[in-house]
């Protein structure tokens, strides 16, 4: 099997686990009445399965882009925040004279 293959699987597998992880969670601390809502009705195992399925797709996406993008290669260059500084444009006040017009009366 292709490592790059082996790679996903992987990461879809832990996705699920963390998403089957934080929906317990979800259940257990009764966030937003979620628990009450799940656990109080005859069908409510569906709504944890669509959390447990919806959930793991996200979190499985995320572990696989994580992973992949650990991978990358460093970049020659400097590292870190202490590049060149940009110069910052700081505003002056310029006083300006503005000669003094009075209004004549219009005819």
């Amino acid at each position: 099997m292709p490592k790059l293959v082996r790679l996903y699987i992987e990461s879809v597998a832990l996705g699920f686990l963390i998403s089957a992880v934080f929906t317990g969670g979800l259940l257990w601390l009764d966030v937003a009445g979620l628990g009450h809502l799940v656990l109080g009705s005859g069908i409510g195992w569906i709504a944890a399965v669509m959390l447990v399925v919806f959930n793991g797709i996200v979190f499985s996406a995320v572990q696989f882009a994580f992973r992949i993008m650990g991978m990358a290669e460093p970049e020659d260059g400097p590292r870190g925040g202490r590049g060149v500084r940009e110069p910052v444009a700081v505003p002056v006040t310029v006083p300006v004279a503005v000669p003094v017009q009075t209004r004549q009366p219009r005819r």
